[in-house]
C-alpha cells in the first residue's frame, strides 16, 4: 500500500507505531450506541419541564445550536483522544548497529602478590605488572562490545569479580577497581581455571555431534607458577576440552621457572603452554608492556568474525499528549455545562 503514497508521506507513516491497534475499532462505538440503542420515549424521561420564559430569554435559537456544536465537537474530541491515547502512539526511532558475535569470554586473572612487582614500562614510568595489565585489559574488554565477558580474580582462592555480562563497560570497571590481597597472595591457577568455566554454561556450546567452534573461550593470565587451591591446572584444562572451550594463556613477566635460576615469583610458561595445547586454545609469551598489547590484538583477532547485528528500533511513547488532550476536551466540556 506504501508504494501509491508519496514519498514523504510513506516515511511520516513508517516513523510512527501503534501498542495496541486493536483499540481504535472502539472509535465508532458512540456512532453505534446511538444507533442501536433506542431513544426513551415521550414523556419517560423524570426531567423537570420549565417555561420557556425562564431559560434564557435572551437567548436565540441560532446561539442555542452553536452551543450544541460547540459540546458536540468537545465530547468527540475527548472520545477520539482517548481511544488514540490508549491505542498507544508511538515515534519509531533506528538505533545504531552493534557488533554482535555471540561469543561468551571469561577473563580469568593472577592477583597474587608477585603482581606487585614492578618490571613493567608503561608511558615511560617502570609501573607494576597489575597496572600494565588493567590498562592493556580494560581496554580490550571494552572493544568486546557484543560480546558477554566476565571476570574470575585468583590467588588462594578464586572468586567472580564480575558476571557475564554484555555491559563491557562494568566488567572493564571491575577489572580496574582490582586489588591485589583481596583474595590472598597465592597463585591458584586450576581453580581460577575452574571457576571461569563453571560461569560459561556448558549446555550452550553446542552438541556432541556439531559443537560451536570458538562460542565461548577463557583468557587465563598468570604471572606465577600453581601453588594455591585444590585442583590440577592441566586436569581443569583437559575439562575445558571436554566442554568445547578454549583456553588462552597469558604467561606474564620477564622470566621463567626454566631459567629463573632459583629466582622467586616466576611464572611457568611450561604448565601455561600445555593448559592452553590441551584445550584448543594458544598460549602467549608476554614480557613487555608491548606484547600484553600484541597478545589482546592476537586475541581480538582469533576470537573476532564479528558482524554488526540488525539494529533494534527505539520506540518513544506519545500517548500522553493524546491524553493530554482528552483530560482538556473533558474539562471544558465540564465548564460549558457549568456555564449552562
Amino acid at each position: 500500500m506504501s508504494t501509491f503514497l508519496p514519498a514523504w508521506l510513506s516515511a511520516l507513516l513508517s516513523a510512527f507505531d501503534l501498542a495496541a491497534p486493536w483499540a481504535l475499532l472502539a472509535l465508532p462505538l458512540p456512532l453505534l450506541a446511538a444507533r442501536l440503542i433506542p431513544a426513551e420515549p415521550e414523556g419517560g424521561s423524570g426531567a423537570l419541564r420549565v417555561p420557556g420564559t425562564l431559560v434564557g430569554a435572551g437567548r436565540s435559537g441560532a446561539d442555542l445550536a452553536a452551543r450544541g456544536r460547540r459540546r458536540a465537537a468537545l465530547t468527540w474530541t475527548l472520545w477520539i483522544a482517548l481511544v488514540v491515547a490508549l491505542s498507544g502512539p508511538r515515534l519509531v526511532m533506528p538505533a545504531t548497529a552493534l557488533p554482535a558475535s555471540g561469543r561468551e569470554i571469561m577473563i580469568a586473572m593472577d592477583l597474587s602478590g608477585s603482581m606487585e612487582r614492578r618490571d613493567f614500562a608503561l608511558d615511560g614510568e617502570t609501573v607494576t605488572r597489575l597496572t600494565a595489565v588493567k590498562r592493556v585489559g580494560t581496554d580490550f574488554i571494552r572493544r568486546r562490545a557484543g560480546d558477554r565477558i566476565g571476570l574470575v580474580i585468583f590467588a588462594d582462592q578464586a572468586y567472580v569479580a564480575a558476571a557475564p555480562s554484555f555491559d563491557t563497560a562494568a566488567v572493564a570497571r571491575a577489572l580496574d577497581e582490582a586489588t591485589i590481597g583481596i583474595s590472598g597472595r597465592s597463585t591458584g591457577i586450576g581453580d581460577g581455571l575452574g571457576l571461569a568455566l563453571r560461569r560459561l554454561d556448558p549446555r550452550d556450546t553446542g552438541g556432541e555431534a556439531e559443537p560451536r567452534k570458538a562460542a565461548k573461550a577463557v583468557i587465563l593470565l598468570s604471572d606465577g607458577a600453581n601453588n594455591a587451591g585444590q585442583t590440577a591446572p592441566k586436569d581443569v584444562a583437559d575439562l575445558a576440552k571436554e566442554l568445547g572451550i578454549k583456553v588462552y594463556t597469558i604467561a606474564l613477566g620477564p622470566r621463567d621457572m626454566a631459567d629463573a635460576d632459583g629466582e622467586q615469583d616466576v611464572v611457568d610458561t611450561e604448565t601455561l603452554r600445555d593448559m592452553a595445547q590441551a584445550s584448543g586454545g594458544e598460549a602467549f609469551r608476554v614480557r613487555t608492556t608491548d606484547d600484553l598489547v600484541k597478545v589482546a590484538d592476537a586475541i581480538d583477532r582469533l576470537e573476532g568474525g564479528r558482524a554488526l547485528a540488525p539494529p533494534l528500533p527505539l520506540r518513544r511513547d506519545l500517548w500522553p499528549w493524546p491524553a493530554a488532550l482528552a483530560l482538556l476536551g473533558a474539562a471544558a466540556l465540564l465548564a460549558s455545562r457549568r456555564g449552562a
